[in-house]
């Protein structure tokens, strides 16, 4: 198997794009990577989406996008995994490289949400979790995670207050990011006093919706001559049951230990080699849940990484480092590929003010449903 690195990135702003189609966001994004690599044509295109057809009207992203760049006769798809579809693409991309069916590979993660109205776009949302026994019954994503957040403070013992640090940590964070939604610093007073969504999770427990896109291109590693290189070193899938109540054990991500655990294992590293987290915060609960799946935190302790200061950008696992979810925002279908790009921009070294010092390896995992569908990459800077 080849040595994969990726050789371009580009991303546009996450906001309500009403002057722009959705090949037009995605087009962006793209042409942007390809400038940034310094190339006009790639052997494959592969997209990440999971609501063109209910949203945009539009399926079949792969020709349609395709098309719109230019890439004609080329190998062309779309990868769906709910909001894990990002990743899911990247992964599938990163394959064909890896195995030499292909040379270069560019992988667009687009999303356009705000077309329509508020609750068409929550149901659409909700077929990421089980039709039949979730949704049917009348229970939204957000009923879900609160559910999971609500017998979560209950098992141990932590008061909704205290995963304020989530959210005022990933705002903080995307006052740098010209890309990210929210510009505005919060406080854990604001925190508490933001409207009730669904007990217990508020406003700002919960990331918004956007139009976006994010992209990259991926070649062979010997190809790349920029240093520093940043090479892809593992990549890993896992899922659990799509409807929350059938795990046996619905407060733990399963699927986010077996993924990272494989990665660990395939880049040769552990937790405590992390420099950077780009994780999936959603919800502030699935970002405990999640620093506690893969390794950063003993079970039911995630919230406490947030309480002692260990999650900014000089802390011991600094997380969502450009925003993340909750501040950046959450085009599901992109997301997995904003968190790609912004660990690529880390091991750069183009963060500015949220730059984390000798940042080498950096970890972005992505989450499709309530942790039905989990993947996980790491990537490694080469000087």
């Amino acid at each position: 198997m080849k040595k994969v690195a990726i050789l371009g990135i580009g991303q546009t702003k996450v906001d309500e794009h009403w002057d722009k189609s959705l090949r037009e966001l995605g087009g962006e994004a793209a042409f942007l990577a390809m400038q940034d690599a310094g190339v006009e044509k790639v052997d494959a295109l592969y997209v990440g989406n999971m609501l063109s057809p209910m949203v945009s009207g539009q399926n079949q992203l792969g020709t349609f996008f395709g098309d719109w760049v230019g890439l004609w006769k080329q190998e062309a798809v779309k990868i769906e995994a709910a909001c894990g579809s990002g990743a899911a693409a990247f992964r599938s991309a990163l394959m064909a490289v890896s195995a030499g069916d292909v040379e270069s590979a560019l992988v667009v993660g687009v999303e356009k949400m705000t077309d329509k109205a508020g609750k068409d776009v929550t149901a659409a949302l909700a077929t990421a979790a089980d039709s039949d026994y979730e949704v049917e019954q009348g229970v939204s994503f957000v009923g879900i995670n609160a559910l999971v957040m609500r017998r979560y403070m209950h098992e141990f013992g932590w008061k909704h207050e205290d995963f304020a640090p989530f959210s005022i940590n990933s705002h903080a964070n995307a006052m740098h990011n010209p890309y990210a939604r929210l510009h505005e610093k919060i406080t854990v007073e604001k925190f508490e006093r933001s409207s009730m969504v669904a007990t217990p999770i508020n406003l700002l427990d919960a990331s918004p919706v956007g139009d976006g896109a994010a992209a990259v291109i991926i070649v062979p590693a010997e190809k790349v001559m920029r240093r520093p290189r940043v090479v892809v070193s593992a990549s890993a899938a896992a899922t659990d049951s799509i409807a929350v109540h059938s795990r046996k054990d619905p407060m733990f991500l399963n699927a986010a230990y077996l993924s990272s655990k494989q990665a660990y294992e395939m880049a040769g590293v552990k937790p405590e080699d992390i420099d950077v987290f780009e994780l999936h915060d959603a919800f502030s609960i699935m970002a405990a849940l999640s620093l506690e799946a893969t390794g950063f935190a003993e079970r039911g302790q995630g919230v406490r990484l947030g309480l002692e200061n260990q999650i900014g950008v000089s802390g011991k696992i600094p997380v969502c480092t450009r925003g993340g979810l909750k501040a950046r925002g959450h085009p599901v279908g992109a997301t997995g590929m904003y968190q790609i790009v912004e660990v690529v921009q880390q091991l750069r070294g183009e963060c500015d003010a949220t730059q984390v010092d000798g940042a080498s390896i950096g970890m972005a995992q992505n989450i499709g449903g309530s942790g039905a569908t989990i993947l996980t990459h790491i990537l490694s800077k080469e000087n």
